[in-house]
């Protein structure tokens, strides 16, 4: 099952018209017509409302919304509500509130309250989607499922505690097992009943807050027990779904690189990938770009949802800066370049009260359709109708593939040395910045994807190395391709224990080097790196070529001369084994990775315009879409690589013929 069918991009987002007076509702929907918003996504916080009891349900106002959509013509995609406990849930059954890492029970309040591992909380949940199934499974307005909203968090509680042991035993089978795992001869942790074990947690393993633990092997499969209770609830809802409507697709938001949950667990739960996207505070164009082709990746390749985005700002940071004019369409084909086939927006009316009350909205507190956020909603919301069914369903024939691990990602932030200043996300990210800055468009993949449609695989950062990953990646180099991996990478097996083995491990045959000693100093300290006018810090691997050749060295201290970047010739297929055995700025790591895309002919057409992303889909009858993306302020003046209809103008341009963007504008070019 993919996303669901529809003849247009589903373009709206969240409606919760429990929170006016009906009368608002007739001119709700009278703005929905002008900004051709089609698509609501309903009752994602009604639980109090639905259920003001627990021998009570009460569907009257959620009847009447999803009767008034269908009137108007629009489909709603149906939360079950059950990410905010309702209170009398909480009182009536303490045991549903979680504790926290400090080991406190919290009381009612906020939302994502809820222990995944309370059997009332399991029950009540279970029942509230049974019973909307039950009612709305034939509803016409009904377009997809919506269970709970933006899954996180974690508890410590008794249940959770005794949930995580038996999660082990069916992970371990054996006490022997498990020591062996978790190294457990240090420091006098060899457990003998499996009573004696606890969650990690600030009353146990850890100091200094969540990263810093005595044990990671412990803390690692905290996160995965915890990743897997909360997967657990989402699939009692699904299957209490599947009861009453075993066709219409079910979905849950996630939040892109979010590391408290392993996505790629989640993956093949879901009948389409949804995400909200609130990229941090001036983030490059590349960050939510990494994030929205992360999600593509999660169903190999398939579209996704855009499920969430501002039409204008935030309110839960502590600056919150607006979008500026031509951003919102910007960022929404973005989006769409990158696999999206829906574009929702949090939220379709500003909330009167609490804390989302300043939040962007479609509608503003005084209902105008003056505004310049609304009149920009609504061009876009004409732009996506004329756009149609052009790009539903389209892929991208990526050839370069980069790995994104959540367990590497873990192991690599809770490590105590060699650096706790090292961010998995900022590896990764500068990588795949450079990649589609140079053109390419690029596969976010999981360790356990194929890899043989790829020509380049970049693997920063890949701290742990699990089952075949690294035949897998000499396979590509076999055959012809290159791979690329950097420093504190393959440094560590499933179970966070280091390989008896020259670093980087089982990737050390491929990259052709030993890496015997590492320096860490702090951000400040700048090593220089000559032969790519590059600076690097924070951590300078101290590289012994066996077999591979130095590209750049460092310039600096006792090992200055050393590699600090290689590549190693592999097999008779000529492929290679690149390793950048440091930090990079991002120039350096633009230089490596353009020579790496370069040998592989990948370097996009407009690889030397800045400012420029491109992005390509090919639709299911094998139209070639290429998106042109503008993100500067100033016009790009492009000479057109290929002849082209743009979609969004219906203009024709000829191969050869000058082609310019307007500041933050986007083409959409079907190639002829």
């Amino acid at each position: 099952m993919t996303v669901p069918g529809t003849p247009r991009i589903p373009y709206g987002g969240d409606y919760n018209p429990e929170q006016w007076p009906e009368e608002v509702w007739d001119e709700d929907h009278r703005l929905f017509e002008t900004a051709r918003i089609d698509t609501l996504t309903v009752g994602v916080f009604s639980w109090s409302l639905t259920q003001p009891a627990e021998d009570t349900y009460d569907f009257t106002l959620l009847d009447r919304i999803l009767d008034r959509a269908a009137a108007e013509g629009r489909r709603v995609c149906l939360a079950t509500g059950t990410a905010a406990l309702p209170p009398w849930l909480a009182k009536k059954y303490p045991e549903v509130n979680r504790t926290d890492f400090e080991g406190r029970r919290h009381r009612y309040g906020q939302r994502h309250n809820f222990c995944p591992s309370s059997p009332a909380y399991r029950r009540q949940a279970t029942a509230m989607a049974d019973r909307l199934a039950e009612r709305y499974a034939r509803h016409p307005a009904l377009l997809a499922w919506h269970v709970n909203n933006e899954y996180g968090g974690a508890c410590y509680c008794d249940l959770c505690a005794e949930a995580f042991r038996d999660w082990l035993r069916e992970k371990y089978a054996t006490l022997d097992a498990l020591n062996d795992a978790w190294c457990t001869t240090f420091w006098s942790h060899r457990y003998t009943d499996w009573a004696e074990i606890e969650p990690p947690n600030a009353l146990t393993e850890h100091w200094r807050g969540p990263d810093h633990t005595a044990f990671q092997g412990t803390t690692l499969d905290y996160f995965r027990f915890t990743t897997d209770a909360l997967l657990g609830c989402f699939l009692a809802e699904k299957d209490a779904i599947r009861a009453h409507d075993p066709d219409t697709p079910v979905t849950t938001n996630f939040m892109g690189m979010y590391r408290p949950l392993d996505y790629h667990r989640w993956a093949p739960h879901l009948d389409f990938a949804s995400w909200d996207s609130y990229p941090p505070l001036d983030a490059p164009p590349t960050w939510p770009a990494l994030a929205h082709d992360l999600m593509r990746g999660l169903k190999g390749g398939a579209p996704f949802w855009l499920m969430e985005q501002t039409p204008s700002t935030t309110a839960c940071r502590d600056v919150n800066p607006l979008r500026r004019p031509g951003e919102l369409r910007l960022a929404t084909f973005q989006a769409v370049a990158h696999g999206a086939d829906a574009a929702l927006y949090f939220q379709m009316r500003a909330s009167r009260g609490a804390c989302e009350k300043y939040h962007g909205a479609v509608i503003g507190h005084a209902g105008r359709d003056d505004t310049r956020v609304f009149r920009e909603v609504a061009d876009l919301g004409r732009e996506l109708e004329l756009l149609g069914d052009a790009s539903l369903g389209a892929r991208t024939p990526a050839r370069t593939a980069l790995v994104f691990d959540w367990d590497s990602w873990w192991a690599l932030e809770i490590s105590d040395g060699p650096s706790r200043l090292v961010r998995y996300q900022d590896t990764v990210h500068a990588y795949y910045r450079a990649a589609r800055e140079a053109g390419a468009d690029v596969d976010v993949i999981p360790q356990t994807a194929d890899l043989t449609p790829y020509d380049v695989v970049l693997a920063p950062a890949l701290h742990m190395i699990k089952g075949d990953l690294a035949a897998r990646l000499e396979a590509v180099a076999a055959r012809g391709g290159t791979v690329l991996s950097t420093f504190l990478s393959g440094r560590v097996d499933e179970h966070d224990r280091a390989f008896l083995t020259d670093v980087p491990g089982p990737l050390a045959p491929l990259m052709g080097i030993r890496v015997d000693e590492w320096d860490s100093r702090a951000p400040e300290f700048v090593q220089t790196v000559p032969e790519l006018g590059a600076e690097a810090r924070l951590v300078f691997e101290i590289v012994q070529p066996r077999g591979a050749e130095p590209i750049a060295t460092y310039g600096t201290d006792f090992y200055a001369g050393t590699p600090a970047v290689t590549r190693n010739r592999f097999g008779e297929g000529k492929g290679e084994g690149w390793y950048v055995a440091t930090a990079l700025d991002q120039p350096g790591v633009d230089q490596v990775v353009r020579r790496v895309l370069a040998r592989h002919d990948l370097l996009g057409p407009y690889a030397d315009q800045p400012g420029l992303e491109t992005a390509t889909r090919v639709a299911p009858d094998g139209t070639v879409l290429l998106f042109l993306l503008n993100h500067t302020t100033d016009p790009a003046h492009l000479t057109a690589h290929a002849t082209a209809t743009d979609l969004l103008t219906g203009k024709r341009v000829e191969q050869g013929e000058p082609l310019t963007l307007d500041p933050l504008g986007t083409a959409i070019l079907r190639i002829q």
